[in-house]
């Protein structure tokens, strides 16, 4: 029986943990949570009552807010933290790790600083002890229906075959299905600018626009996504299946993205640091813009969403003068 790390207590975190408890192979599993409230709500009523509500955490998972307790003897370190704070929580975990240990990453974000993506973040960190073993985790797939066990599929990516193949054994069960892709870096870049367009869409909703709009806007969002991510070397395939055509249609049009959320309030008339200050969990698109804009720029990559939404973001554009400046630039052919 492997055991199983998940490092992050938030929604996501707290949802996978409930799937992997239903997998098909058993597991010891260990959830690291960092705040101390939450920790307590997870260890005394087992529900995660900030960030999962309504769910309940079946005994088996033991919930500790020590990283060694968690990672002891651990076989796959499942992270499941802000990208933001990814960099921190895994050189936490230096002196707790071993090279037998396989890191599946399930952040979708771009860390600001290097523009780097979590397993490359990870092999990084890592590397000062061992080259690790990574992988990445992504696809359509909002913690609250995964909990509840809504048939879901997602991709597990890594260049190691027998990596993937292994995880993808241990993570399946009834209603979470895992499909193996080589393609590290299309899976990875899919499910971070897939947040940048979502907020667009949000503030698309915010503003009253209607079904043209959004599906122009999920259409040239994949385009985007697809030339960004093949420019780093990623597969145009990859951003057709469920990490990128399938993550962006879930979060742009879904009603628990918090990135469309954030984009909603944003086409209301609201400004980003009141919507940001009002919300418990992180929107991960907000910090991924500025890094897929800059990311874009070094590549010489066209990204014109991106770069609008980094405009309403940063510089505090008005959505509908950002939607004008997209209908009004040069025409092209498509």
């Amino acid at each position: 029986m492997k055991k199983i790390a998940v490092i992050g207590g938030g929604s996501w975190g707290t949802a996978l943990a409930i799937a992997l408890t239903r997998s098909r192979r058993q597991h010891h599993l260990a959830l690291w949570v960092h705040d101390a409230e939450v920790c307590e709500s997870l260890r005394t009523r087992r529900v995660n009552e900030v960030y999962l509500p309504g769910f309940t955490l079946p005994q088996q998972v033991e919930v500790t807010g020590d990283l060694g307790s968690a990672l002891r003897q651990a076989d796959i370190v499942l992270g499941v933290m802000p990208s933001a704070h990814a960099r921190a929580v895994y050189t936490r975990m230096l002196p707790h790790l071993d090279p037998r240990m396989v890191f599946v990453s399930a952040t979708k974000g771009l860390e600001l600083k290097t523009l780097e993506r979590m397993t490359e973040l990870i092999a990084q960190v890592v590397s000062v002890k061992f080259t690790p073993g990574v992988a990445a985790l992504s696809g359509p797939s909002f913690a609250r229906e995964v909990a509840r066990s809504d048939p879901t599929a997602v991709v597990i990516a890594s260049a190691d075959r027998e990596l993937t193949a292994s995880v993808q054994e241990e993570f399946s069960g009834p209603t979470f299905r895992l499909y193996t892709n080589v393609d590290v870096t299309g899976v990875e870049m899919g499910g971070a600018v897939k947040n940048v367009i979502a907020i667009a869409a949000g503030a698309c909703e915010g503003l009253g626009l209607g079904s043209n709009t959004m599906a122009a806007l999920i259409t040239r969002g994949l385009a985007e996504m697809t030339r960004l991510a093949t420019a780093l070397g990623g597969h145009r395939d990859t951003l057709a299946g469920l990490a990128g055509m399938g993550d962006l249609v879930l979060t742009c049009t879904g009603a628990l993205s918090r990135n469309r959320s954030v984009g909603v309030e944003l086409g209301k008339g609201r400004k980003l640091a009141d919507i940001l200050s009002a919300m418990r969990m992180v929107a991960e698109g907000v910090g991924t813009t500025a890094a897929t804009v800059e990311l874009a720029r070094r590549l010489r990559v066209e990204m014109p969403i991106s770069e609008q939404m980094h405009a309403v973001l940063d510089q505090g554009r008005a959505p509908r003068d950002a939607i004008r400046e997209l209908m009004e630039r040069r025409l092209k052919h498509e």
